[in-house]
């Protein structure tokens, strides 16, 4: 993959910017990086702004032979080449929170948002976003417990140039292999083993209704399996999860 680094200090949305750029026909590889975003959005789009220069804000243009129900292996490649980048330059392996964290001591360190353009039944374009905390001087008021940046776990300061060249680097060869035929297979071996969420005792939140019980497994398809205390096994294709603490 070569890669066509785009710089602005200001962008209201990485993501934002690569969705128009891909319908103007915009070719696979370009990324879009910003000191600041002005409109960043997560999961269900929720606002969020981080300090200029404290994080590396990061999109992607993807353009992958997928079927629509293997897309989120995209949001998957990135999060794992996120977590190689922090472990070779910085000298610490974040995991992976389901569906979309990147956290240390179930910490948020990152968030991920892919967004699919479709033609018909087919994946035209996938933008993947993320936002990682890299330089903080203390943690924002009311976020100590949980948000964490790059900086506070290294105990130094972190190259972000130095983090978003070696993430590329990484994501280059995790979505190289994403895209093989049965490629996906692989991409989600891995993230099962960066998983923070499996094993966990959690609390599942959806739009009408909340269950506890055990984080079991994450299918093909990139839902979470959920055996309650009654031992009913619940397939969550989207939600909010905390993580519970042990008695």
């Amino acid at each position: 993959m070569d890669w066509e680094v785009r710089r602005f200090d200001e962008l209201a949305s990485t993501n934002r910017y690569l969705i128009e750029e891909a319908r103007a026909g915009a070719g696979e590889g370009v990324v879009a990086v910003a000191d600041r975003q002005t409109a960043g959005r997560g999961r269900l789009d929720r606002s969020w702004e981080a300090p200029p220069g404290a994080g590396l804000l990061v999109s992607v243009l993807l353009r992958p032979d997928l079927l629509p129900t293997h897309v989120h292996s995209t949001t998957m490649a990135t999060a794992i080449a996120a977590s190689d980048a922090c472990e070779e330059v910085a000298g610490f392996r974040p995991l992976l929170k389901w569906p979309n964290d990147i956290v240390v001591h179930d910490r948020k360190l990152g968030g991920l948002l892919a967004e699919a353009e479709l033609k018909g039944d087919a994946v035209d374009a996938v933008v993947v976003g993320m936002g990682l905390n890299v330089n903080w001087d203390k943690p924002p008021p009311g976020l100590e417990d949980i948000a964490v940046a790059a900086s506070e776990v290294a105990g130094h300061p972190v190259d972000r140039e130095a983090l978003l060249q070696r993430f590329l680097d990484r994501l280059a060869e995790h979505y190289s292999a994403l895209v093989e035929p049965g490629g996906w297979r692989g991409t989600l071996l891995n993230y099962r083993r960066l998983s923070s969420t499996l094993g966990k005792d959690v609390r599942v939140e959806l739009p009408n209704e909340a269950f506890t019980g055990r984080a079991v497994e994450v299918t093909g398809e990139g839902h979470l399996l959920v055996e309650t205390a009654g031992g009913e096994v619940r397939r969550v294709p989207a939600g909010d999860v905390v993580h519970l603490r042990s008695a």
